[in-house]
């Protein structure tokens, strides 16, 4: 056993304080050693049962690609002008994208749309988040302004269909957040990404690979979910990469080497077949000029019906209105404050921002739209049929190199543009009487449910007039009886 010495005694001699700790500890180790002893005697001969683990992650189904054979696309995969939103700033090199941020275009989202896309095979490209943007805003827009304040979606999209990302049945996407959109349904399926992160897309078109029609996330070389199944909408279509963000630069990387290689080889963009592509390339304007577009026309006399129907064939002309801009805004997320007034030529914001409400959105953009190489529309009613002002507008644009045109809209439309405003009109009365009807349906149900809801009141009321008139017999048979 231990030696019991008293404290102050061997505080005064050190050489026994030494041998009684030396004591102390061997006995400590004694006693340890006895308690392993009996925990072996006694668990001895038995086998502990170890419960099972949780499931792995499912068996990677994607395998090495083998080495394409064939000839390969000779026009070089890259996002073009027209293919991107006014906001998009291409970088001349380094293949990077930021967005413009000045006078509220903060608030608005940018896409763009690669010129080349996938409709057989499995390719992937890359997308590399460089810079988190965060520009002055005031309180007020701070509050009125749609989170998260920095986006990023990347996916596929068809041809010639919105660039926003995940708002239409012609797109599918991941976001930062985690989630796979189309059609504006959000479905939770992967890890978050952020600033530093290498993100890959991986669309399989191989109708003999078992991940067939189906659209992957990979980050930093990583699998960040399970193959996603491409939307019935989409399973027959040609998809073409694309982008959409908000607040932030961005790195493309289309090949033909991967930043982050994926655990298997996987061809990218630039190493696609003829075969297996899909070319969106916009046609170069005859002259070597592009167009700009001045429509003179009357008020309400089917100016913007018209516009739309130009549009719908000239998908290579941007519009710039204020119709635009406020289509724009709602895409982007902003909700209008209050009821706006209604107009296409000059529509109210009414967003309660007031970058977006005092028309600096539109002064940035008509200060960058003469740089960009795109053709364009200027869709103002009012300043189109005035002489000064329309006179004003074409100067702007005669240093740039446009090809400058007033189209006077007066006179016999042509068939189609006939047949499109008798649809629409068609289209409007059936709305309307819809509409109609369902107020009908609803007045009527409502009308039933008073009814019914009177009918109660009366029955519950009969019930209670009963049931005093019994209980006053009652009450007056006992004084009777009493007397």
């Amino acid at each position: 056993k231990p030696l019991k010495l008293r404290r102050d005694w061997v505080a005064r001699h050190p050489t026994m304080a030494s041998a009684a700790k030396k004591a102390k500890t061997d006995g400590e180790k004694q006693e340890e050693k006895e308690e392993l002893a009996e925990k072996k005697d006694g668990t001895e001969g038995t086998t502990e049962e170890k419960e099972p683990g949780e499931p792995g992650p499912p068996p990677e189904l994607e395998q090495d690609a083998a080495a394409n054979k064939g000839a390969k696309v000779k026009e070089p995969v890259t996002f073009q002008q027209q293919d991107t939103t006014m906001n998009c700033v291409l970088s001349a090199f380094g293949s990077m994208i930021m967005p413009l941020t000045d006078g509220g275009l903060q608030f608005l989202l940018a896409g763009a749309r690669a010129s080349v896309g996938v409709k057989s095979g499995r390719y992937m490209f890359e997308v590399k988040v460089l810079e988190i943007m965060n520009p002055a805003e005031d309180a007020v827009a701070r509050q009125r302004a749609p989170q998260p304040r920095n986006q990023l979606r990347v996916g596929f999209s068809v041809a010639g269909s919105s660039l926003f990302l995940g708002d239409s049945e012609d797109s599918v996407c991941f976001d930062m957040e985690g989630a796979l959109t189309h059609n504006r349904k959000k479905e939770a399926c992967s890890q978050k990404f952020g600033q530093g992160d290498v993100v890959a897309v991986l669309i399989n078109r191989d109708s003999k690979s078992p991940n067939h029609n189906t659209i992957s996330l990979f980050k930093n070389g990583v699998r960040a979910c399970q193959p996603q199944a491409l939307p019935e909408s989409l399973k027959d279509k040609e998809l073409f990469p694309a982008v959409t963000f908000k607040n932030l630069t961005f790195h493309y990387n289309f090949g033909p080497t991967p930043l982050r290689p994926l655990p298997f080889v996987c061809h990218m963009l630039k190493d696609i077949l003829a075969k297996d592509s899909a070319l969106a390339v916009p046609e170069k304007p005859k002259d070597g000029k592009h167009e700009v577009l001045f429509p003179v026309a009357l008020p309400d006399e089917g100016t913007f019906d018209g516009l739309d129907f130009f549009l719908e064939g000239h998908r290579q002309h941007t519009e710039l209105s204020d119709r635009a801009i406020l289509a724009w805004a709602q895409n982007s997320g902003l909700t209008q404050t209050k009821q706006a007034k209604t107009s296409n030529d000059k529509p109210e914001m009414g967003f309660g921002i007031p970058m977006m409400d005092d028309g600096s959105v539109r002064r940035v953009l008509n200060a960058v739209a003469p740089i960009q190489q795109r053709s364009y529309v200027v869709m103002e009613v009012k300043a189109n049929l005035l002489k000064d002002d329309r006179k004003e507008a074409l100067a702007k644009w005669g240093a740039a190199g446009f090809k400058r045109t007033a189209a006077v809209m007066m006179g016999e439309p042509p068939a189609p543009l006939k047949k499109r405003i008798l649809e629409l009109a068609l289209r409007a009365k059936q709305e309307a009487s819809d509409t109609e009807f369902k107020a009908k349906k609803a007045e009527e149900k409502r009308k039933k449910l008073l009814e019914k809801r009177q009918k109660q009141l009366e029955k519950e009321r009969k019930k209670a007039a009963k049931a005093a008139k019994k209980k006053q017999e009652a009450l007056r048979k006992r004084l009777e009886e009493e007397k």
